[in-house]
Parts: structure tokens; sequence; C-alpha cells
């Protein structure tokens, strides 16, 4: 069963990335206690007049305490203004700015922003390779993108750094079964390169903290997210395969009612494409473009989401922005077949 097919299954039936929640640990503390407010009531960083002069330490911290109350977009803010003010501070600032980075794409993802998520890690990547923290984000992030080779090459990397992170252990079984399924026995022909890890960053990463000379950046530091979101994520999980298994059974007012839980515990790119498709099964054509445009919010240029979008949009007589969607989807897949099968019915409606 194509995963990329234009309508398929659910997409990730048979996987879930759960842990882009669950296995994402909160932003980094640097181990200091936040300062507290003065009798004279003053703010916090990153309110009020006291930010101008907060410092990037003061403003990451702030942003962890936003973190951990669930505060993704505040949180971001102040990773983003903790960012510009190391800006002037060069090379020597690297180590810090990819912490930042990393925590700005726990922020991202948290919020379904997958495709800001993965250029965060990338920057945080070209300041310090190899580390942990951004790349099980961004694995993370491609397999909820459904960029599944991508995933894969990101878990085995993690792997060759620390091969006792579990996280990592499982996603490459996720993406093992989930590569099989879509390219056959020969899925491994078609990877990317596998970096090889040079030992000086399995080093740098593995060293016991506060060792003399050990260079452990604060994104190493292990920190525990709240039971809460943790639970939320997995319970997430559940539903949406819940609904997967009942699209297959062809029930798919039901399977709406299971995705419909699950976006109200995690708001995922594919749970919104899977519940469009039950909507267009169900011609419920509003509710699928609704959905679409959702999905495309998180990923403007998911496939599934354009052509169900266009394939709605037709249903609802709407064939300029149905084309519109379709040109879209070609410039990111020419030979998608369906498509251009769908863009020629337009052209002679």
């Amino acid at each position: 069963m194509a995963l990329r097919a234009a309508v398929a299954p659910p997409a990730g039936h048979s996987l879930t990335p759960p842990w882009h929640r669950r296995f994402r640990p909160p932003p980094e503390a640097s181990g200091e206690r936040p300062a507290r407010p003065g009798r004279e009531g003053r703010s916090r960083p990153g309110a009020g007049s006291s930010a101008m002069a907060a410092s990037p330490s003061d403003l990451r911290r702030a942003g962890n305490e936003e973190f951990r109350r669930g505060q993704y977009g505040p949180a971001a803010e102040l990773y983003t203004r903790a960012l510009e003010l190391l800006e002037a501070a060069g090379e020597a600032a690297a180590e810090e700015r990819s912490v930042l980075l990393a925590n700005r794409a726990a922020c991202r993802l948290k919020d379904g922003a997958c495709s800001l998520c993965v250029a965060d890690c990338n920057s945080a990547l070209d300041l310090v390779p190899f580390g942990i923290k951004p790349l099980l984000r961004r694995a993370a992030a491609y397999e909820a993108l459904e960029r599944y080779p991508q995933a894969y090459v990101d878990y085995k990397t993690v792997l060759q750094v620390d091969c006792s992170v579990q996280a990592a252990h499982d996603g490459v079984n996720r993406m093992t079964k989930a590569l099989l399924e879509k390219d056959g026995v020969n899925w491994r022909q078609k990877l990317p390169p596998i970096p090889t890890v040079p030992i000086s960053a399995q080093t740098r990463w593995s060293a016991p903290a506060g060792a003399p000379g050990a260079n452990t950046p604060p994104a190493t530091a292990p920190q525990r997210e709240p039971d809460k979101a943790a639970a939320n994520s997995e319970r997430a999980r559940t539903l949406k395969e819940e609904g997967n298994e009942l699209v297959k059974k062809g029930n798919h007012k039901k399977a709406v009612e299971k995705y419909s839980e699950s976006l109200k515990l995690n708001q995922e790119c594919a749970t919104y494409t899977n519940r469009a498709l039950c909507y267009l099964t169900l011609k419920q054509y509003k509710e699928a473009v609704e959905d679409c445009t959702e999905a495309l919010r998180l990923d403007p240029k998911n496939v599934k989401a354009l052509y169900r979008r266009a394939q709605a949009l037709k249903e609802l007589k709407d064939f300029k922005s149905s084309i519109a969607d379709i040109k879209s989807l070609l410039k990111t897949e020419p030979k998608n077949t369906a498509a251009l099968r769908l863009l020629q019915e337009l052209n002679r409606a």
C-alpha cells in the first residue's frame, strides 16, 4: 500500500511518531535557579520593560519555563529573542545558539510546524554537529512529514552517537517497517547516505556531566517532560491508529470520531489528512476542505492535503481553486498520475 498515493489509506497507518512529544524532553535549564522577582514587583524576563535588559540566559530560562507550562508559542518567541541577542557574539556563542535552536525546534514540533522544526534543527546541527536532541527532533519532524528515508538516517545517526537511546531504536524499527511497506525489499538502496560519526563527536556527547574537560552542552542535560503531555501524546497515537483500522474496515464515520479525539490531544498533519479522506468518502466536502487547509498550515507542501482539498473543491464546483491546488501539487510531484488525471478532468469541467 503506497504511503504517498494520492488517495491512499490513512497516512502512517502502520506507524505514528508519538514520541515527537513523548521523547522530547523540555528545553534545558542551565542548572541555575531563575532569579526571583524583587519586592518592587519586577517582572520575569520576557515581559514588560525588564525584557529590554534581559540577557540570553535570562530569556532562555524564561522560555524553558513557558515550555514546561505548555506555552510553546511564547517559549519560541523567547528563544528567538535570545538568538537575536547572540547574533553579534559570533563563533564563541555557537554552542549556546545551537541549544536555543534545538529548544525552539521542540516548540515547533509541539505545535505541529514540522518544516520549521527541520529548519531549526538543521541550523543547530550546522553549529554543533551530531547533537542528539536536534537529530531526534528532526527525525520526528521528518516522520510526521512522511519523509521516512530522512527520518531513518537521523535515527541511525543518533545510534552511532549513543547506542543506548531507546527513542532512536524505536524510530529505526518504525521506519524500517514503513520503508519496507513503501519500497519493498530493496528499500535500503533508496536511502540517503548515513553519515559516519567521528569518535570526537561520540566522546563529546557521552562525557559525564561535570567531568573535567567534558564538553557537555546544556542541550544534553536530562529533563523530564510532564507525565500528562506524554500520556496525551500516547493517547493521540492510539486514537489515530484506531481510526486507521476503522478506515480499513470501511467505517469512516466512526473513524472521524477517533481522529477528532486524537486531534484534540495532538494536532498532526497526517491526522487531518486522514480525517479529510473520511469526509470525502462521506461527501462532507466543506469539512474535508477545512481539514486539508489545517494540514497545509502545518505542512504547506503536503501532497495528500493538496490533492484531497482539490477533490473536495471540485465537488463544491470551485474549479478555479481546485486547479490551483493541483498545480501546486505538481510543482512538488510533477509526475503524480492521479493529480494529472484530476487536472484533465478539471480542465474539461
